[in-house]
Formats: C-alpha cells, sequence, structure tokens
C-alpha cells in the first residue's frame, strides 16, 4: 500500500509540472495583415529587440491574406485570432458571418484626420471628367463591391445624385492596376492609395475628383483590430503584453529619430525605394495612426453607418457594443508609464 500511494504521489507531482510547463508555454497568437507598410502586421515585428515580452509570454505567427473575405473565414473557423478588417469588413462579419462577439480591440489606419492624407479618387488631368456629376453614364474602377474605398466612391457620387446602374457602371481591379485603367482610358474614375499614388507617371497625368473624406462628413476608423471575445477572455494577460509591444513598437517606428533605421527596414519588408518610403511613410502624407493604437469609435460607428445607408447592411450596428479597449488602454498605460 505504501508503495501505492507513493506511485500515486509521483504521478501526480508529474502531472501537475506537465500542465505547470504547459501553463508557461507563450500563447501563439495568429495575427492577420494584407497590405505591407499599410498593415501594422507586416512591420511591428520586425525589431523584436524592443518587444519586452515576446517569447516569454506570447509569440507572434504573422499570416498574410490576399483579402478580408479569407480573413472573416479564418476568425470563424478559429484559424485566425486578431484580423485587421476595414469598417466595411468588420460589420459584414459581424452581421453577415454571424460573429456578433466580434470584438474591435486597436486601431491600425484613420482616414481624414486634420493634417494628414485622405484616400484620393483620381480621373484624368486633360479627360472629360471635372466633377462629380460629369460621371453620368461613365465607368468608374472599385477593388470589389462593399470594400472600404467602393462604400466611400458610392456615398459621394449618390450625394451627387447618381446611382449604380443607373447612372454609371462599375468594374473591379487591385490597387496596383488603377493607373493603367486610368490611362488606358477603360475606367473614368479610379481610387488610388499609397504608395501607388505617388507614381510619378500617375501624378503627371492624374489628379484627385474628391476624396476618401468627402463620403462621410469627417475624419473615420479605415481599418481596425479585431478578435473574438472567447479568444480575448482565455488569453487576457498575454494579449496584454502583447498589445503592450505592439503599442512599444509603434512609438518606435514613428519616433522621427529613429527614421534612418525604420526606412530601412521598410525598404527591406516592402521592396519599394528608401526615397520613395522617406517621402511619405509615417509622415503627414501618409494615413493617421493612433500613437497608442487606440481606435476612433465614433469615426468607425461614422462609417459603418453610411455603409448601412447604401444598403450593404441589413441593419445598423452599433460599434461601441462590438468594442473592448480595456486591453489596448492597459497596455498604453503601462508603455507610457515606462
Amino acid at each position: 500500500m505504501r508503495l501505492l500511494h507513493g506511485l500515486l504521489a509521483g504521478i501526480v507531482v508529474l502531472g501537475a509540472g506537465v500542465t505547470s510547463a504547459r501553463a508557461a508555454e507563450p500563447v501563439k497568437i495568429r495575427l492577420a495583415w494584407v497590405i505591407p507598410l499599410t498593415n501594422w502586421g507586416s512591420l511591428l515585428f520586425e525589431k523584436k529587440d524592443i518587444l519586452k515580452h515576446y517569447g516569454t509570454s506570447y509569440t507572434v505567427e504573422t499570416v498574410r491574406f490576399q483579402g478580408t473575405p479569407p480573413m472573416i473565414t479564418a476568425l470563424a473557423a478559429g484559424e485566425l485570432d486578431v484580423a485587421d478588417l476595414a469598417y466595411s469588413s468588420f460589420a459584414l462579419a459581424v452581421q453577415n458571418a454571424g460573429m456578433d462577439d466580434l470584438r474591435v480591440i486597436a486601431d491600425e489606419t484613420q482616414d481624414g484626420v486634420a493634417g494628414y492624407d485622405s484616400g484620393p479618387f483620381m480621373v484624368l488631368r486633360e479627360g472629360p471628367v471635372k466633377k462629380v456629376e460629369d460621371l453620368k453614364g461613365k465607368v468608374v474602377a472599385s477593388v470589389g463591391a462593399g470594400a472600404a474605398v467602393d462604400i466611400a466612391m458610392r456615398a459621394v457620387l449618390r450625394k451627387h445624385g447618381l446611382e449604380d446602374k443607373r447612372d454609371y457602371s462599375v468594374v473591379e481591379a487591385g490597387f496596383p492596376n488603377m493607373r493603367a485603367m486610368l490611362t488606358d482610358k477603360k475606367v473614368d474614375l479610379v481610387p488610388a492609395a499609397l504608395p501607388f499614388v505617388l507614381d510619378p507617371e500617375f501624378v503627371k497625368v492624374a489628379t484627385p475628383l474628391f476624396r476618401l473624406e468627402d463620403a462621410f462628413g469627417g475624419p473615420v476608423e479605415l481599418i481596425v483590430w479585431v478578435a473574438r471575445q472567447k479568444f480575448l477572455q482565455n488569453n487576457r494577460a498575454a494579449m496584454v503584453d502583447f498589445m503592450e509591444d505592439c503599442v512599444r513598437a509603434v512609438h518606435f517606428l514613428t519616433d522621427p529619430k529613429n527614421r534612418p533605421e525604420v526606412i530601412a527596414i521598410a525598404a527591406r519588408v516592402s521592396k519599394l525605394s528608401p526615397a520613395l518610403l522617406d517621402s511619405y511613410l509615417f509622415t503627414k502624407k501618409d494615413l493617421h495612426r493612433d500613437p497608442n493604437m487606440v481606435p476612433d469609435l465614433d469615426g468607425l460607428q461614422r462609417a459603418v453607418d453610411v455603409a448601412s445607408e447604401l444598403g450593404f447592411l441589413k441593419q445598423r450596428i452599433d460599434v461601441k457594443s462590438h468594442a473592448d479597449l480595456s486591453i489596448v488602454l492597459e497596455a498604453g498605460r503601462r508603455v507610457n508609464l515606462h
């Protein structure tokens, strides 16, 4: 009996040791991104020596997606933990994909913030379109129905009395192809994004007709980080550490004294020339990014409401009921205290 009790005690101790070891393993956080530099996931973990908790309480697997639809699918299947979604994709994931437990947790980019860039919609300088009303009977380009820039474009055209199919037609293309679509006169209006809009050949022949901010009457939260509520609840401590390191990395990347190193990192990640990157990245020519990654929920609500008004949503979504900023706020307090 003594031998049996000893064996049982040993098994219990061994089991406790295994459980403890597993508990001490870092939480793996799978983080999505689409566009180099535009999306934080492509940059934040390029300089790990400034991250305090990486490899201890968490690790990151960055996963590149071609767009948001497969990202939403991966979230729904539990194959992704943190996604970066445009305001339109976030709303569709909550409503159409049935992810009512999806929570906005952080900021990535904001459009139309005073003093910063807002996405332009371009026409030919010497072309026939001089005002929005001139697009009646014309063809416009979009990156896809329901995308952030697509909703903004439709909203501006509606303000000027123009409706899809009745007054204009839409063709789809990717941002890298927009210049050719316009200069080859296949379309009369294209949305443009950084860095493509800085192409000297594009600037030479095209000019903005309006900007994304014109659709919303104020700045909007363009892209947010989201996660499912259960993941946040199960991994709160690791997520606070993760967000603390993310905020710390944002501070490093946007600090002017680090600019030579940051431009070198960005050039390696994006394969773009350092001179081009230095002309806009993390300056007032770029979109705004909150330094502590705190999203503008009022701006997000403004954008989601426009999507609803255009019929992309079945009903209005209350953004604040789908947000959990406690993690990013705690992370910011930690960084700013040190």
